[in-house]
């Protein structure tokens, strides 16, 4: 029987086969990685061509006074109800359904006279609403 007391050994980690197995890991996921092209937003440019310009909508101009008084391509239209306005857009927009509606209010003007402005757009056809407005410095409108 052996009593002797022996020196307890002190576990010890070695690091370099670690360090192997993972370099052997990382170049195993890098082989077997695929590398794949993320899909691209394609993009058509425009081009300068002069026929195209031909084929751009045209431009109908409705303003809204403070008063309520409308006006279709600077002239003043006569009377007040959505069908007064409507004949007049279809007047005013001689390109058809292509055209695109600009709305000036002024900032007094009442929200049910450019929502009227809206039903006469849509009684005449015109799908395209575009809505105008001023920049303002400092918090004020020129």
């Amino acid at each position: 029987m052996n009593f002797r007391v022996r020196p307890k050994e002190e576990p010890e980690i070695n690091l370099i086969p670690f360090i192997d197995v993972l370099l052997v890991i990382l170049i195993f996921l890098m082989l077997t990685t695929t590398y794949s092209k993320f899909t691209e937003m394609q993009l058509k440019l425009p081009v300068a061509d002069a026929d195209a310009q031909r084929d751009y909508p045209r431009e109908v101009l409705v303003s809204v006074s403070a008063e309520g008084q409308y006006s279709v391509n600077k002239q003043v239209v006569n009377g007040r109800s959505v069908d007064d306005l409507a004949s007049a857009l279809q007047a005013g927009a001689k390109a058809g359904a292509d055209s695109v509606l600009i709305i000036h209010a002024d900032a007094n003007a009442r929200h049910q006279a450019v929502i009227s402005v809206m039903e006469a757009a849509r009684r005449a056809g015109l799908m395209q609403i575009t809505f105008a407005s001023v920049s303002s410095t400092n918090g004020r409108a020129p």
